[in-house]
C-alpha cells in the first residue's frame, strides 16, 4: 500500500511539473526578460517600509558598505524577512582602515574573508538601542560574538565602534557605527 501511494505521488507530481513546464512559454519568457533581478531583493514594493539593504542603498553614508554587500553576494540574504540587527559602518569608518584594505577585500579572491567580515556585522534578531545593555554579548551570523559596552551614555560595539544612530527597517534594525568590526582571528 505504501509503495502504491508513493508511486501515485510521484506520478501526480511529475504530471504537475510537466503541465507547468509546457504552460504558455511566451509568458515565462516575458517575465524572465523583464525581470533582471532574481531573489528577495528583486521584489518591488514601494509602499512598505524599506528593508535593511534598501535603507543602506539610499544612504549616502553607506556606499562602501553597499558595494561590499553586493560583492559578497549578500543582498538577497539581507533582504529576507529576518529579523536582523545590522551594525552598519559608515564610509568614514571604512576610510579608517589601512590604505588598500577595502579594495583588497572587494577582489573576487577575497570573497570568503569579505563575507566573514560582513556577517560579523549582522545578528539574527532585533536588538533595539533601548534594549542594549553594558556587557551584553550578541551572537553574529558568522558564529562569533560582539560585546556591547556603555561609556559616557553612548553604546559601543567591541569597545571601539560607537553606535551613532539607529534606524528601524521592515526586517530589523540598523545601528550605524563609526568603526568597522573585524572578527577575532580563528
Amino acid at each position: 500500500m505504501k509503495k502504491m501511494n508513493s508511486l501515485l505521488f510521484v506520478f501526480f507530481a511529475s504530471t504537475l511539473f510537466a503541465c507547468n513546464g509546457s504552460e504558455n512559454k511566451e509568458t515565462k519568457n516575458e517575465t524572465s526578460t523583464t525581470s533582471s533581478t532574481v531573489g528577495q531583493s528583486g521584489v518591488q514594493d514601494d509602499a512598505s517600509q524599506k528593508n535593511v539593504v534598501q535603507v543602506a542603498i539610499i544612504s549616502k553614508d553607506h556606499t562602501t558598505l553597499v558595494t561590499a554587500i553586493k560583492a559578497g553576494e549578500l543582498v538577497d540574504a539581507l533582504s529576507n524577512a529576518g529579523p536582523f540587527t545590522v551594525f552598519a559602518p559608515t564610509n568614514e569608518a571604512f576610510n579608517k582602515l589601512p590604505a588598500g584594505t577595502v579594495d583588497g577585500l572587494l577582489k573576487p579572491e577575497s570573497k570568503e574573508t569579505l563575507v566573514d567580515i560582513l556577517q560579523y556585522h549582522v545578528s539574527v534578531g532585533v536588538y533595539k538601542a533601548d534594549a542594549l545593555k553594558d556587557g551584553q554579548s550578541i551572537g553574529q551570523v558568522n558564529g562569533d560574538n560582539v560585546k556591547i559596552t556603555k561609556k559616557e551614555g553612548a553604546f559601543y560595539v567591541n569597545g571601539n565602534a560607537k553606535i551613532i544612530a539607529s534606524i528601524p527597517a521592515s526586517n530589523g534594525i540598523i545601528h550605524v557605527i563609526d568603526g568597522v568590526l573585524l572578527p577575532p582571528k580563528k
